[in-house]
Protein backbone atom coordinates (compact mmCIF):
# COMPACT_ATOMS: atom_id res chain seq x y z
CA UNK A 1 0.00 0.00 0.00
CA UNK A 2 1.09 3.58 -0.56
CA UNK A 3 2.20 6.18 1.92
CA UNK A 4 -0.46 7.17 4.47
CA UNK A 5 -1.37 10.79 5.18
CA UNK A 6 -2.78 11.72 8.59
CA UNK A 7 -5.12 14.68 8.12
CA UNK A 8 -6.92 16.98 10.53
CA UNK A 9 -10.16 18.42 9.16
CA UNK A 10 -11.96 21.18 11.07
CA UNK A 11 -15.18 22.96 10.19
CA UNK A 12 -14.35 26.67 10.04
CA UNK A 13 -16.15 29.31 12.14
CA UNK A 14 -18.03 26.81 14.35
CA UNK A 15 -18.11 26.75 18.16
CA UNK A 16 -17.78 24.27 19.76
CA UNK A 17 -15.08 22.89 17.48
CA UNK A 18 -15.84 20.06 15.05
CA UNK A 19 -12.60 18.26 14.21
CA UNK A 20 -11.82 14.86 12.74
CA UNK A 21 -8.43 13.21 12.30
CA UNK A 22 -8.29 10.61 9.56
CA UNK A 23 -5.61 8.51 7.93
CA UNK A 24 -5.92 7.95 4.19
CA UNK A 25 -3.66 6.71 1.41
CA UNK A 26 -1.77 9.70 -0.02
CA UNK A 27 -2.77 8.56 -3.51
CA UNK A 28 -6.53 8.57 -2.72
CA UNK A 29 -8.56 10.26 -5.47
CA UNK A 30 -10.16 13.51 -4.37
CA UNK A 31 -13.70 12.31 -5.09
CA UNK A 32 -13.02 9.37 -2.74
CA UNK A 33 -11.46 11.69 -0.14
CA UNK A 34 -14.69 13.69 -0.29
CA UNK A 35 -16.67 10.56 0.66
CA UNK A 36 -14.26 9.75 3.50
CA UNK A 37 -14.67 13.28 4.90
CA UNK A 38 -18.45 13.09 4.53
CA UNK A 39 -18.61 9.93 6.64
CA UNK A 40 -16.02 11.02 9.20
CA UNK A 41 -17.60 14.44 9.81
CA UNK A 42 -21.21 13.28 9.64
CA UNK A 43 -22.45 15.10 6.54
CA UNK A 44 -25.02 13.42 4.30
CA UNK A 45 -23.36 13.85 0.87
CA UNK A 46 -26.28 15.78 -0.56
CA UNK A 47 -24.50 18.84 -1.93
CA UNK A 48 -21.61 19.84 -4.21
CA UNK A 49 -18.07 19.96 -2.85
CA UNK A 50 -14.77 21.55 -3.72
CA UNK A 51 -11.13 21.27 -2.66
CA UNK A 52 -9.00 24.38 -3.01
CA UNK A 53 -5.45 25.48 -2.43
CA UNK A 54 -4.17 28.77 -3.76
CA UNK A 55 -5.83 29.36 -7.14
CA UNK A 56 -6.38 25.65 -7.83
CA UNK A 57 -9.84 24.10 -7.50
CA UNK A 58 -10.99 20.48 -7.72
CA UNK A 59 -14.59 19.32 -7.53
CA UNK A 60 -17.55 18.69 -9.77
CA UNK A 61 -17.47 20.55 -13.07
CA UNK A 62 -20.15 23.22 -13.43
CA UNK A 63 -20.73 24.51 -16.94
CA UNK A 64 -22.67 27.50 -15.57
CA UNK A 65 -19.90 28.68 -13.23
CA UNK A 66 -17.46 31.43 -14.16
CA UNK A 67 -14.60 29.17 -13.05
CA UNK A 68 -15.23 25.46 -13.20
CA UNK A 69 -13.02 23.29 -10.98
CA UNK A 70 -10.79 20.53 -12.28
CA UNK A 71 -12.39 17.09 -11.97
CA UNK A 72 -11.92 15.60 -8.49
CA UNK A 73 -11.86 12.08 -9.91
CA UNK A 74 -8.78 12.95 -11.97
CA UNK A 75 -6.63 14.18 -9.07
CA UNK A 76 -5.30 12.76 -5.83
CA UNK A 77 -4.47 14.01 -2.38
CA UNK A 78 -0.81 13.91 -3.44
CA UNK A 79 -1.64 16.53 -6.12
CA UNK A 80 -2.96 18.90 -3.45
CA UNK A 81 -0.14 18.20 -1.00
CA UNK A 82 2.38 19.07 -3.72
CA UNK A 83 0.98 22.63 -3.40
CA UNK A 84 1.11 22.82 0.43
CA UNK A 85 0.27 21.10 3.71
CA UNK A 86 -3.05 22.90 4.35
CA UNK A 87 -6.02 23.32 2.04
CA UNK A 88 -9.75 24.02 2.05
CA UNK A 89 -12.65 21.62 1.62
CA UNK A 90 -15.97 23.34 0.92
CA UNK A 91 -19.37 21.67 1.21
CA UNK A 92 -22.89 23.04 0.58
CA UNK A 93 -22.27 26.11 -1.54
CA UNK A 94 -24.44 28.98 -0.33
CA UNK A 95 -24.45 27.57 3.22
CA UNK A 96 -20.68 28.07 3.26
CA UNK A 97 -19.54 25.05 5.24
CA UNK A 98 -15.81 25.53 4.84
CA UNK A 99 -13.25 23.20 6.36
CA UNK A 100 -9.52 23.54 6.89
CA UNK A 101 -7.66 20.33 6.14
CA UNK A 102 -4.11 20.10 7.48
CA UNK A 103 -1.52 17.42 6.87
CA UNK A 104 -0.31 16.25 10.29
CA UNK A 105 2.11 13.57 9.15
CA UNK A 106 3.05 11.03 6.48
CA UNK A 107 4.10 7.48 7.23
CA UNK A 108 4.31 4.06 5.68
CA UNK A 109 1.11 2.04 5.83
CA UNK A 110 0.89 -0.36 8.75
CA UNK A 111 0.34 -3.88 7.41
CA UNK A 112 -2.30 -4.74 10.04
CA UNK A 113 -4.31 -1.50 9.61
CA UNK A 114 -7.23 -0.94 7.24
CA UNK A 115 -7.42 2.45 5.55
CA UNK A 116 -9.06 4.94 5.50
CA UNK A 117 -9.04 5.12 9.28
CA UNK A 118 -10.77 7.47 11.73
CA UNK A 119 -8.21 8.35 14.42
CA UNK A 120 -10.22 10.80 16.53
CA UNK A 121 -13.36 12.94 16.52
CA UNK A 122 -14.31 16.04 18.46
CA UNK A 123 -17.70 17.78 18.36
CA UNK A 124 -21.03 17.00 16.71
CA UNK A 125 -21.61 17.68 13.02
CA UNK A 126 -24.10 20.55 12.52
CA UNK A 127 -27.26 20.06 10.41
CA UNK A 128 -26.12 20.75 6.81
CA UNK A 129 -29.08 22.90 5.75
CA UNK A 130 -29.27 25.11 8.83
CA UNK A 131 -27.74 28.21 7.19
CA UNK A 132 -24.02 27.66 7.58
CA UNK A 133 -22.06 28.75 10.67
CA UNK A 134 -24.28 31.80 11.29
CA UNK A 135 -27.47 29.71 11.06
CA UNK A 136 -25.92 27.07 13.30
CA UNK A 137 -25.10 29.67 15.95
CA UNK A 138 -28.74 30.84 15.85
CA UNK A 139 -29.90 27.23 16.03
CA UNK A 140 -27.78 26.52 19.12
CA UNK A 141 -29.05 29.67 20.87
CA UNK A 142 -32.63 28.74 20.02
CA UNK A 143 -32.48 25.15 21.26
CA UNK A 144 -30.80 26.34 24.47
CA UNK A 145 -33.76 28.68 25.14
CA UNK A 146 -37.12 26.84 24.95
CA UNK A 147 -38.90 30.23 25.09
CA UNK A 148 -37.17 31.36 21.94
CA UNK A 149 -39.63 32.30 19.19
CA UNK A 150 -37.90 30.34 16.40
CA UNK A 151 -37.30 27.20 18.50
CA UNK A 152 -40.06 25.24 16.70
CA UNK A 153 -38.65 26.32 13.34
CA UNK A 154 -35.07 25.33 14.07
CA UNK A 155 -36.15 22.07 15.68
CA UNK A 156 -38.15 21.28 12.55
CA UNK A 157 -35.12 22.07 10.38
CA UNK A 158 -33.03 19.56 12.32
CA UNK A 159 -35.73 16.89 12.08
CA UNK A 160 -35.26 13.97 9.77
CA UNK A 161 -37.61 11.24 8.63
CA UNK A 162 -36.99 7.81 10.07
CA UNK A 163 -37.57 4.69 7.90
CA UNK A 164 -41.19 4.22 9.00
CA UNK A 165 -41.98 7.72 7.75
CA UNK A 166 -42.57 9.41 11.10
CA UNK A 167 -40.53 12.53 11.83
CA UNK A 168 -37.98 12.12 14.60
CA UNK A 169 -35.93 14.98 15.99
CA UNK A 170 -32.42 14.18 17.14
CA UNK A 171 -32.91 13.66 20.85
CA UNK A 172 -29.32 14.57 21.59
CA UNK A 173 -28.44 17.99 20.27
CA UNK A 174 -25.49 18.58 22.60
CA UNK A 175 -23.04 20.13 20.11
CA UNK A 176 -19.87 19.32 22.05
CA UNK A 177 -20.69 15.61 22.12
CA UNK A 178 -20.24 13.56 19.03
CA UNK A 179 -21.71 10.19 18.22
CA UNK A 180 -19.17 7.69 16.94
CA UNK A 181 -20.04 7.57 13.25
CA UNK A 182 -20.70 4.21 11.69
CA UNK A 183 -17.68 4.22 9.44
CA UNK A 184 -17.78 0.54 8.56
CA UNK A 185 -19.82 1.02 5.40
CA UNK A 186 -18.94 3.18 2.44
CA UNK A 187 -21.30 5.82 1.02
CA UNK A 188 -21.15 4.24 -2.42
CA UNK A 189 -20.33 0.86 -3.85
CA UNK A 190 -16.68 0.24 -4.48
CA UNK A 191 -15.24 2.98 -2.33
CA UNK A 192 -12.91 2.28 0.55
CA UNK A 193 -14.28 1.55 4.00
CA UNK A 194 -13.27 3.61 6.98
CA UNK A 195 -13.28 2.46 10.56
CA UNK A 196 -12.37 3.83 14.00
CA UNK A 197 -8.75 3.15 14.99
CA UNK A 198 -8.29 -0.02 16.99
CA UNK A 199 -11.53 -1.69 15.79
Amino acid sequence: MSEIARLSVEIDDVTPRVVRVVEVPADIRLDDLHFVLQIAIGWQNGHPFEFRIGDKLWGQPDRDADVSPMRAERATLTDILAQGDAFKYDYVFGEDWQHTVTLLSRAAAQPDMRYPNLVSAEGRCPPADIGGPVGYETYLRSIADPNSVPVAYVTARSTRDVPDGTPAADASVEPAAHPTPDLRSAPRTGSSKIQPEGS
